[in-house]
């Protein structure tokens, strides 16, 4: 299960807006423009707003959407300045409170976020990410009930915002309402499939104790992303489940391939390597598991048994 400062990993990114105009140019489509990376928005909307190409709420999105960029780029401290300018010069513009609410969200100013997204909804009832964010901001205080009326709340207002699924999910999991939960994941893959909502919709499986399909998307995590440990190493642990020691092995194989870092992966490799027979290998895991996080209760307990510790 995600720790709260992560869950931002499934929460929609807030596509930055700006007033639209019939005039323009290369540098204020880049800057407002949907496709822009962080670093091209950033870039773009430098130039807008030095050369003051615009002014009045045309200004303040370039400053909001900059500041969009620069917390992309998690330059915080830059993009809560920008965002203050936005707010500055337009008060009336919902995107920069709900911009500014991320950056406090990032910095773990729950508080400060929620004021934000507070006055983002206020100047535009309709906008699903504000409520969306200020879940978030509410899961990470703890208040589940809170982020459950706010993801609800961005569901109805856009039905097919894909992340909202996900994030209303999330708290159904926390809650342990499985069939709920399975039902927002299986929307979300609908709408949008990707490595999360897979891995996702099958640690709600694997808790639901239906490891067939735990196990099965885990394996489209993999098909969608063959190159991410998570997938493997979640699939890795099933197989261990199931009883198929050598399934097991070969998903640990590959997630330490891709995240050498990752404890818990040697960890069970080592205990794959040990029910296949093969002591030196799991010893050796056991020891590196305890070399990236000393102390691990289990690595300790498994050396102690086979003598080696």
């Amino acid at each position: 299960m995600r720790v709260p400062l992560t869950l931002m990993a499934l929460l929609a990114v807030l596509i930055a807006t700006a007033p639209a105009a019939a005039e323009g140019g290369p540098a204020w489509d880049a800057c407002v423009g949907l496709a822009s990376t962080p670093d091209q928005r950033v870039k773009a909307c430098s130039s807008v707003i030095e050369t003051r190409s615009e002014s009045g709420k045309r200004l303040a999105g370039a400053y909001c959407n900059r500041g969009h960029g620069l917390t992309e780029k998690r330059e915080l401290d830059a993009a809560l300045f920008d965002l203050d300018e936005a707010v500055r010069l337009a008060p009336d513009y919902a995107c920069a409170y709900n911009n500014r609410g991320r950056v406090y969200s990032f910095k773990r100013d729950y508080d400060r976020a929620i004021a934000d997204y507070d006055q983002a909804i206020k100047l535009d009832p309709s906008l699903a990410l504000a409520y969306s964010n200020r879940g978030e901001s509410r899961f990470n205080k703890g208040d589940l009930d809170g982020a459950f009326a706010d993801f609800d709340a961005a569901i109805k207002r856009d039905p097919n915002y894909a992340m909202a699924y996900g994030n209303r999910a999330l708290v159904y999991y926390r809650k342990r309402d499985m069939a709920h939960a399975l039902a927002d994941y299986t929307m979300r893959i609908k709408l949008a499939p990707d490595l999360l909502a897979y891995i996702d919709r099958g640690n709600v499986y694997r808790d639901s104790e239906q490891l067939d399909r735990a196990a099965a998307d885990y394996g489209e995590a993999i098909r969608l992303a063959p190159t991410d440990a998570r997938g493997w190493r979640n699939r890795g642990m099933i197989r261990l489940y199931q009883g198929d020691n050598k399934g097991g092995l070969s998903d640990y194989d590959k997630a330490l391939q891709y995240d050498p870092s990752d404890v818990f992966s040697w960890n069970n490799r080592g205990q794959a390597r040990l029910r296949l027979g093969d002591k030196q290998g799991a010893i050796a895991d056991f020891r590196k598991a305890l070399e990236l996080k000393p102390g691990l209760s289990s690595a300790q307990e498994s050396l102690r048994k086979l003598g080696a510790l």
